[in-house]
């Protein structure tokens, strides 16, 4: 059971919640951020980010920042947020963001959306995970990408996540971190992304912007 469901169940019952939920900027949570931007760092040349369970994203490297930009057509020296308000899932299916670029958006949207779809079963109706499924399934031919089974896609290893813009076409698989033995809520929550292509063009791309 998530720390957070722990502490609604306790309240309920009439208890003090059992775990504490702090601000990754909180100096009791040093470690974690420092740990964290060890592995932001790390896995350079190659992107990486950290959302918390909504997906908002909250620190990231500048491999990832420079993907960012280059498909959203930013200035090279645009900075990104990392103050939770830039939302990954929404980011990447909305027809504004990164979608456009996307080439298999049905495919990762509706691997995406599960995720949402477990905060949403455990938090109940009204919750933030919630509104945020809701407005994820609002956007246009998001519904009907998550109803259509598509079994090449089940039969592969991984997802991949083909990201395409002028001449430029980038190939990329995930992986999914979460920080072991948690005793707090914030930290039981965070999530590190990282990217890493799928094929040879993909990883020289990667390794040319960081020369």
């Amino acid at each position: 059971i998530p720390l957070r469901q722990r502490n609604v169940m306790l309240l309920a019952a009439g208890f003090a919640p059992a775990y504490r939920e702090r601000s990754l900027s909180d100096p009791e949570l040093d470690a974690v951020k420092r740990a964290l931007d060890f592995m932001l760092a790390q896995q350079a040349p190659f992107p990486a980010l950290v959302v918390d369970r909504l997906w908002n994203l909250v620190m990231l490297n500048e491999p990832a920042a420079r993907m960012m930009r280059h498909f959203l057509g930013l200035p090279p020296d645009a900075l990104i947020p990392r103050d939770g308000s830039i939302n990954v899932l929404k980011l990447t299916l909305d027809p504004n963001g990164l979608r456009p670029c996307l080439v298999n958006w049905e495919a990762v949207g509706a691997d995406l959306l599960q995720w949402v779809q477990r905060e949403a079963m455990g938090d109940g109706p009204g919750s933030e995970s919630t509104r945020l499924l809701d407005e994820l399934m609002a956007l246009p031919g998001i519904a009907a990408a998550a109803r259509q089974p598509n079994l090449e896609r089940l039969a592969l290893p991984f997802l991949p996540m083909t990201l395409r813009k002028d001449d430029l076409e980038l190939n990329l698989f995930t992986s999914i971190t979460t920080l072991g033995t948690p005793h707090d809520v914030t930290v039981h929550e965070l999530r590190l992304e990282s990217f890493f292509p799928a094929d040879a063009a993909s990883r020289a791309w990667f390794e040319a912007q960081a020369a």
